[in-house]
């Protein structure tokens, strides 16, 4: 594990740790459970992918993400899911 995945590992489980709690804490599903459900699996699948030694390759290609994304986006599967990011760029007026 290098410098960047054992920084981004330990704020994934901070991650989870939180989800896992607001999730428990919360009386009855409402619309945001699912995203945080969803969330969570992602986090979870990232940890695991660290612990194995395969975290930051795409999930389609097999190669590496670049490390920028990755830093902003850790839980990223692939670089088609990086594409999907400019729909979330503000746009010039």
């Amino acid at each position: 594990m290098n410098a960047l995945q054992e920084k981004l590992f330990l704020e994934l489980r901070q991650s989870q740790v939180e989800i896992e709690n607001s999730l428990k804490s919360k009386l009855k599903k409402d619309w945001i459970t699912p995203l945080l459900e969803e969330e969570l699996a992602d986090i979870c699948l990232a940890i695991d992918k660290i612990k194995k030694g395969n975290y930051g390759q795409c999930e389609i290609s097999g190669e590496f993400l670049p490390e920028d994304l990755l830093k902003v986006i850790p839980t990223l599967k692939s670089i088609k899911d990086s594409e999907k990011l400019e729909l979330f760029y503000r746009k010039q007026i």
